[in-house]
């Protein structure tokens, strides 16, 4: 059974929440301010935590970089009635997996909730080879395959994809793909991260142009599509 922290300071909303999860299977626990959820994240392991990003205390964003920070690896779903994207960025940068805007739809907040364990499940399981179309990402070989045969790629090139591949779903911003497969300490510019998806496009994409796995998520970063997707 997961296991799901709710940081909401409504109390109506987190009861409404917590009592829709509940029903759902899930075994549920509420914060209601940003202290008591960064030390119930630390002490106890929760599948995911579901974050409001206004809270006393301490808010979602500063939430959301301790537990980061003190490697909580939770998935983390934040929920914000702010629309502005420079947010959304900045929750995504600081290491949230997904996000929603309130107010949302239960069922949708159910979708991404499963979804998100949905990939918990697939990271902690080491998977070694992901199939998608006609590709096959072999992990332990180091190998990415296209309808059979070996298509060449860079060591860089094979680790942005292997780890968009494994965290697909989720957007990736730019800097985090810089800090993940460049290295937090290297000096390049977001634009370098674009020209190495537009290779890869070209690698795995039927229409490079139009792309069905790498895509853009427009002012955040990018995204490996799911739906289309099998793991081995």
């Amino acid at each position: 059974m997961s296991r799901i922290l709710i940081v909401e300071d409504d109390a109506a909303i987190a009861v409404a929440l917590e009592d829709d999860l509940r029903l759902e299977g899930y075994e549920v626990e509420v914060a209601r301010d940003g202290e008591e959820a960064t030390r119930r994240a630390r002490e106890a392991a929760f599948d995911l935590i579901v974050l409001d990003v206004m809270l006393p205390k301490k808010d979602g964003f500063d939430v959301c970089r301790e537990l980061r920070r003190t490697g909580v690896a939770s998935m983390i779903l934040l929920l914000t009635a702010r629309t502005a994207e420079a947010e959304k960025v900045l929750g995504l940068d600081l290491g949230a997996d997904d996000y929603m805007t309130k107010p949302y739809s239960p069922r949708e907040l159910r979708a991404r909730i499963r979804a998100l364990l949905r990939r918990t499940t697939h990271e902690s399981g080491g998977t070694a080879v992901i199939n998608f179309g006609d590709c096959r990402l072999d992990f332990d070989r180091g190998e990415l395959r296209r309808a059979g045969r070996i298509v060449a790629t860079t060591p860089l090139e094979f680790r942005l994809l292997g780890l968009m591949a494994r965290r697909a779903g989720r957007v990736l911003t730019r800097q985090v793909l810089i800090d993940e497969v460049w290295g937090r300490e290297t000096a390049i510019t977001e634009r370098v991260v674009d020209n190495q998806i537009a290779n890869l496009r070209k690698k795995i994409e039927p229409t490079p142009d139009q792309p069905r796995y790498l895509k853009s998520v427009r002012g955040i970063g990018y995204r490996f599509d799911l739906d289309v997707m099998t793991e081995s």
